[in-house]
């Protein structure tokens, strides 16, 4: 029997070809449409649970998965898809459906997936019928208890592209009105750019609650497991211009972890106006976030343009109870990347707004090294100063925003809109030292009301080396600034801290940008 003729005689022994998921539900192995007993749930069973098998050892499931999904191609598993008709909630009147994903190739841990009515919750055991099988994947040998890799969300408004989805580890993403995926978010990270072996935290098991006829939101609760943590989290999706995604989490720690990252977000940045040391490529500009954006505890704002660089780097900004933090596309402009096919111009930012007091710590952010696109090199999150003990619970409450516009912007400040750099010195000058020149535009806030002769001030300060050349002068095209300096690295090649504001006398006009700087060696500190 063929491999099209096998996934039709499945579906014809379950006897449900045209039924969608939720006429299938919770049957028990070999007795399709039979409804299995329902079992109570709640967010606080859900903690309960958590915190009970944080006293337990912790056991890997991806021994579970059949050998011959682990060994699928790459194509062979794009060519296993979720059959539309068979989603879940497909025949029901509410605004959301959901579509499964189906384990193999690089998801090799089986996920158990609930849904929850009137606060009972029954599985969604695995069915082949599911799923169209195009490729060469051995069907006969998969068994009944198999599990999912994750899951998908639709709205109403497109049922075609994807609301959000919930696949690897504890990874999520989702979109604003643009419907345009880019960086992901996760649901807590583990040693992230320590020494050892990074630590990456699954979600295990997801429960879906049933949207009531007419809500505008899904709320999906989930397990995390790892060998440091266990943890309860719930989601409330309320799509949008922007999506609106709160999170709740509790965390109960098996044993001390070295560094923890909360609301950990993650995404690509290889080449862009500011850094061109990997532009080998035909495209200008290639990045999925351009820079992170702090709204500290003082009420400061502060903006990094990101970077590629030559080696792991990590930044610590020390915060207490921060206002908010994201990775941004701020670039929005097409002819910037002349990218027609993946469209990093859409691609949305992220911003997480946190509830409550997070008390000290610090939002960290670690740029790794990368060659091209393929690989998500930047990841931002809140690392609290005392560190998570086993025995305790720990509570965190967020929400996180996605879209095209930027989620949250400082009022009455205007922005940075690019970071340029290049060789410095003097046109139709001899150099005889290096020096490196730095050109940031702002627009927006006080920057347009300004007078012609404004007496405009650019606020340098570099923890080492020296500042020259220094200029700010109006920049019609935006109808911004441009403040415009030379450094002059000395002799070390450790990096350098940059920071600058633009003011007028002694009000403040613009976020502070800041930068690091990383001197390249003597050999290629080329006087041109």
């Amino acid at each position: 029997m063929d491999r099209r003729t096998l996934v039709k005689a499945l579906v014809s022994l379950a006897g449900a070809q045209s039924l969608p998921l939720s006429a299938l539900l919770y049957a028990p192995s070999g007795v399709a449409g039979t409804v299995g007993r329902p079992k109570p749930f709640s967010y606080g069973w859900l903690k309960g649970h958590a915190r009970a098998l944080a006293g337990e050892p912790w056991e890997s499931r991806e021994g579970s998965l059949p050998a011959s999904l682990k060994g699928l191609s790459w194509d062979d598993y794009q060519a296993i898809r979720f059959r539309p008709n068979k989603a879940l909630w497909r025949n029901d009147k509410n605004a959301f459906q959901v579509q499964l994903f189906h384990l193999g190739l690089y998801f090799k841990s089986p996920v158990r997936i609930y849904e929850v009515e009137d606060g009972e919750a029954r599985e969604l055991p695995y069915k082949p019928e599911f799923f169209e099988y195009d490729g060469n994947q051995p069907l006969s040998s998969l068994p009944e208890d198999l599990g999912y890799a994750g899951f998908r969300v639709h709205f109403h408004t497109d049922y075609e592209r994807d609301l959000a989805a919930f696949l690897g580890a504890s990874y999520f993403r989702a979109v604003g009105s643009e419907m345009q995926y880019g960086l992901s978010a996760r649901g807590l990270a583990i040693d992230t750019a320590l020494a050892g072996e990074e630590e990456f935290p699954q979600f295990t098991a997801f429960w879906l609650e049933k949207p009531p006829s007419g809500s505008d939101h899904l709320v999906v609760y989930a397990l995390l497991d790892s060998p440091s943590t266990t943890g309860a989290y719930a989601f409330t999706l309320t799509p949008g211009r922007s999506m609106e995604m709160r999170v709740d989490a509790a965390l109960y720690p098996r044993k001390p972890m070295e560094r923890v990252g909360i609301a950990p977000l993650t995404s690509m940045y290889q080449t862009g106006e500011n850094d061109r040391r990997m532009a080998y490529d035909w495209r200008p500009e290639i990045h999925d976030s351009d820079g992170l954006s702090i709204h500290n505890g003082k009420g400061e704002w502060l903006w990094r343009p990101l970077v590629n660089p030559r080696s792991v780097r990590t930044n610590s900004f020390v915060d207490n109870n921060p206002r908010g933090f994201g990775l941004l596309q701020r670039d929005r402009q097409f002819a910037n990347y002349q990218d027609d096919g993946v469209f990093y111009n859409k691609r949305p930012s992220a911003w997480v707004r946190p509830h409550d007091g997070w008390g000290k710590g610090s939002v960290m952010l670690v740029e790794i090294p990368t060659r091209d696109e393929t690989f998500d090199n930047i990841v931002a999150f809140w690392n609290p100063e005392r560190p998570l003990e086993p025995g305790q619970e720990y509570l965190y409450a967020y929400t996180l925003s996605w879209g095209g516009e930027s989620p949250m912007e400082p009022v009455g400040l205007a922005t940075v809109r690019a970071t340029r750099t290049g060789l410095g010195g003097v046109v139709g000058q001899e150099r005889t030292y290096f020096s490196w020149r730095f050109a940031i535009d702002f627009a927006g806030g006080p920057l347009s009301m300004l007078a012609e002769d404004a007496q405009v001030t650019p606020v340098i300060t570099a923890s080492r080396g020296e500042i020259e050349i220094t200029s700010a002068r109006p920049l019609a095209s935006i109808n911004g600034y441009r403040a415009m300096f030379d450094l002059v690295p000395d002799e070390s090649l450790e990096p350098i801290d940059l920071r600058l504001q633009l003011k007028l006398e002694d009000q403040v006009l613009t976020e502070t940008w800041l930068y690091q700087y990383t001197p390249p060696p003597k050999e290629e500190r080329v006087l041109y």
